[in-house]
């Protein structure tokens, strides 16, 4: 029997890019078992030094890796370069992190020894990757995972398995082990048997809400296993009173179109007080109307490039096909200029008179416009959804962004700054639909190892004084 194999192809050309056979999720997650305890028991400076050699691996290649990228995402180059930059960044900045939120601790407890706090690693973490920002989010999760100790496997998106690879072969020409780090090329059938597998410790997952929670089910009576879940937004951007209406709709178009809407962290909704509105929504479809969407490499340079693939583009255009028949206004129509390839144009329409808006990420350069009379009605209307990842305020004083950052659900509140863009300094997740409180960036090191309290003294030494009979075997003095 013939083993299925994955098929990548070029989202701009249609081209077929990589083509491999799918892994064996049993014979993957052995090897991973086996290789762990001696990968652990490498001192913590052993491990750092094997991960930063990584980073000089990445930097040897970027450019032959920043090409891939955008060949198998379809996103522009200079945004492919940038994700790469990203991954060498990460080594650095999870060391940092090991040391801040995972630091060994030894509090002097007087007579009762010395209380020390470590940590351990959990031992085998599969990543789930997605294809959006293939190497630098999964990245964000492998080279925490084994600073702590633990050894990943890593199924990349089946829309993206090549820089998967290249992402792998970096990792073990720095000489980290290929037992240590292993690619498990696969679909569907392959995560789901991942997640479920016995010997598998940690489930480290970057995705769509549908497999986040799917996973989340499937585990809900195993909580011995780990589980961080990064899911996507309805991601509001709430404009309020500002002289700066060009400088707003910049930040709003960054936010709903930068890698043809297809982030996490994209805006989904743009919420506008009625005194700005008719200024902001001009301003956002005249700048709209000028980005250029074309080929990774095109010349002059590209804002964005296409959606992944045509099933994507296919349901884009279907979501606005239904909002335009529900009650949404067109502003800004989406045009679809080659049918057998996924190019989108940016697409704006006002769904304010809507009755039932869908609370649904629609992943790609699609945005939702709606009215609200004032601020406090913004703030409500941002709140109208089951995600809660990224939410913006552009405009207003600093009184009403303190009043917008206590009130609105999400892991990311932002002030006269884009919904995306976040700096991996700082932690990174949602709640609701968006996440399960575990966010990730510099906060992964919370999840790759855990906490282990201790008492410890050099002897034994103890006396109970209180409730004991007298000992009759002692002699009188």
């Amino acid at each position: 029997m013939s083993v299925p194999e994955i098929v990548s192809t070029e989202p701009a050309t249609g081209a077929e890019l990589w083509r491999g056979k799918v892994g064996d999720v049993d014979a993957t997650v052995d090897r991973a078992r086996r290789a762990w305890p001696e990968w652990a028991a490498k001192p913590l400076a052993t491990r750092i030094e094997l991960v930063r050699r990584f980073a000089n691996e990445v930097r040897k290649d970027q450019d032959r890796f920043a090409e891939l990228i955008a060949r198998e995402t379809g996103k522009p180059l200079w945004e492919a370069r940038t994700e790469v930059e990203s991954v060498v960044a990460k080594v650095d900045i999870s060391v940092a992190a090991y040391a801040e939120r995972t630091g060994q601790k030894k509090l002097d407890n007087a007579l009762q020894g010395t209380a020390a706090v470590r940590h351990k690693p959990h031992g085998v973490m599969v990543v789930l990757g997605p294809y959006n920002f293939p190497a630098h989010l999964p990245n964000g999760h492998i080279v925490p995972a084994l600073i702590a100790g633990n050894v990943v496997i890593f199924k990349p998106s089946e829309k993206t398995p090549a820089v998967g690879e290249f992402l792998l072969g970096c990792f073990h020409r720095a000489g980290i082990s290929a037992a240590v780090v292993q690619l498990l090329v696969g679909g569907p059938a392959e995560g789901q048997a991942l997640v479920a597998h016995r010997d598998v410790d940690g489930v480290l997952f970057t995705g769509s809400a549908q497999a986040g929670i799917a996973i989340n089910r499937k585990l809900a009576t195993n909580p011995g296993k780990i589980v961080a879940l990064e899911m996507g937004g309805n991601n509001p951007i709430v404009v309020t009173d500002t002289p700066k209406v060009s400088d707003a709709a910049a930040l709003i178009a960054q936010s709903a179109f930068t890698s043809a809407g297809q982030r996490c962290t994209a805006a989904r909704r743009l919420i506008v007080v009625d005194s700005m509105y008719d200024a902001i929504v001009s301003e956002v479809k005249n700048l709209a109307d000028r980005l250029i969407y074309d080929q990774p490499f095109a010349d002059p340079a590209p804002f964005m490039g296409p959606v992944i693939d045509n099933a994507a583009a296919d349901q884009l255009g279907e979501s606005f096909l239904y909002l335009l028949s529900n009650g949404g206004r067109a502003i800004k129509h989406m045009q679809r200029p080659n049918a057998d390839l996924p190019f989108v144009s940016p697409a704006i329409i006002d769904v304010t008179a809507m009755a039932d808006r869908p609370d649904v990420e629609l992943f790609g350069p699609l945005l939702q416009v709606v009215r609200v009379a004032d601020l406090e009605q913004g703030i409500a209307e941002a709140n109208n959804t089951r995600f809660g990842l990224a939410a913006s305020l552009i405009g207003g004083s600093p009184q009403d962004y303190n009043r917008f950052w206590a009130s609105v659900r999400a892991g990311i509140v932002n002030w006269n700054r884009p919904t995306n863009g976040a700096s991996s300094k700082a932690p990174f997740g949602g709640l609701g639909l968006s996440g399960n409180h575990r966010p990730a960036a510099f906060y992964a090191a919370d999840y790759c190892a855990y906490p282990v309290a201790s008492s410890e003294m050099d002897q034994p030494r103890a006396s109970m004084g209180v409730g004991i009979r007298e000992d009759r075997r002692r002699k009188p003095r």
